[in-house]
């Protein structure tokens, strides 16, 4: 049987020129969360994004065997 997690990630707009500045400044935490579940074993098996506001949520599902 598959164990599953999901990770939320929450990156809030600010009001900036640079359009990218989530993209930015979410790598690294992006990144983090990815080596974490790997070093457990884990597979990212899908992703999703909603927005709320100024706010942007990012679902990283993980699975493992």
């Amino acid at each position: 049987m598959k164990d599953y997690k999901v990770e939320t990630l929450i990156y809030y707009s600010k009001l900036t020129t640079d359009k990218n500045h989530i993209v930015k400044s979410s790598k690294k935490e992006i990144q983090e969360q990815l080596d974490k579940y790997a070093a457990n074993g884990y597979k990212l098996a899908s992703t999703d994004m909603s927005n709320f506001g100024a706010a942007l949520y990012i679902y990283l599902y993980f699975e493992k065997e």
